[in-house]
This record gives structure tokens, sequence and C-alpha cells, in this order.
């Protein structure tokens, strides 16, 4: 009974998380709402007896998540004075969320661990040992397209970022490489005194 009640409060929140996600017009409400949607998936994970997807879930999906937050800032320019103009109106609202979070963290680990304990086990490995069992074995090709897939998502992130800019210098190697001593040096004589003034 408490099990299904569990699945059924991780199940909503994710589940409106989600939507939040894809209907909040500011995006760092945006990321946020994303955070709280991969921990309660982290707290479906957990119910289910996969603590080590679980915490991959956490680890590895809400460390890309800051990483994505600063692409936003950066990419974007949101105005943050905008924002912290309704932090005491929105104050009530990320105090609750906040605290859902604690309660349903506080939930997994005491009262998540009957669940887990309530499943049988079997005399095989443990789900990590069998996760990278069935990972290098049967799906290394799928696992290794998806390393190629995410180093190109990675090589057009790097290049989206390096658009030009005015006002901003950039490293070219070739031109550093072609310089000579004339281009780059100069040497000038300057009176006593006469140098650079405060």
């Amino acid at each position: 009974m408490i099990e299904s009640l569990f699945f059924y409060l991780f199940a909503t929140v994710t589940c409106l998380s989600g939507l939040m996600v894809i209907s909040s017009k500011n995006p760092v409400h945006s990321v946020l709402f994303l955070i709280l949607a991969f921990f309660n998936a982290a707290g479906l994970f957990v119910m289910l007896g996969a603590e080590f997807l679980a915490m991959l879930l956490v680890v590895v999906y809400v460390g890309a998540v800051a990483v994505l937050f600063l692409f936003v800032v950066m990419m974007l320019d949101i105005n943050f004075a905008e924002l912290r103009e309704g932090f005491q109106r929105y104050m009530p609202l990320g105090l609750g969320v906040g605290g859902l979070l604690l309660a349903e963290l506080f939930l997994t680990v005491f009262a998540g661990t009957s669940a887990i304990t309530s499943i049988p086990q079997s005399d095989g490995p443990h789900n990590t040992a069998a996760i990278g069992l069935v990972l290098y074995t049967d799906y290394v090709y799928l696992f290794q397209l998806a390393g190629m897939i995410l180093l190109v998502a990675m090589i057009g992130a790097i290049t989206l970022t390096l658009r030009k800019r005015e006002g901003v210098r950039r490293q070219v190697i070739t031109e550093q490489n072609s310089r000579t001593r004339a281009q780059s040096v100069e040497v000038v004589s300057v009176e006593t005194g006469k140098g650079m003034g405060k």
C-alpha cells in the first residue's frame, strides 16, 4: 500500500514537472522543473530496486543540467534584474518545491528501503554488475554509437558558441604562427620622464 502511494507521488510530480518544463516561458524555471523531474525519476528507480540507475540519473543528468543552465545564461542573455524583482512573490512557491523535494528524499531513503528489501533477490550478479555485463557484451555496438552521437553533439555545442561577436577577440593560431619579428616587436626610444604617465 505504501509503495503504491510513493509510486503515484513520484510519478505525478514527474509528469507535472515535465509538463512545466515545456510550458514555462522562463528558461531558468524550465531548467529547475527539469531538475525536479530528474529527482522524481530517480525516486522511481530506487523504488524499483535499481539504485545504481537512480544515482546515475542524479549525478549525470543533474550535473549536465547545471552545464545546460550555464549555456542558457550565456547564450540567451537573461536579464537577472527582472528575475530578482519577483523573488519575494515566488518565494513561497520555491519553498514549497524545496520542501517537496526534501520530503520525497526522506521518504525514498527511509520508507523506500522496505520496498527494495521486499523485492526477491536472485542468486545472480548485483544489478550494477548485470548492467555492465549486458552493456559491454550484447549492446557494445549501440554503446559505442551512443558515444559517437554524444561526441558529435559536444562538437556541435562548441561550434555554436564560437560564433563571431563584436568586441570579443578570438585566438587564430595560423595568424599567430605566420607573424614575423618585425610585425610583433617594435623598439621605441623613450626620453627620460616621458614614459607612460599616471
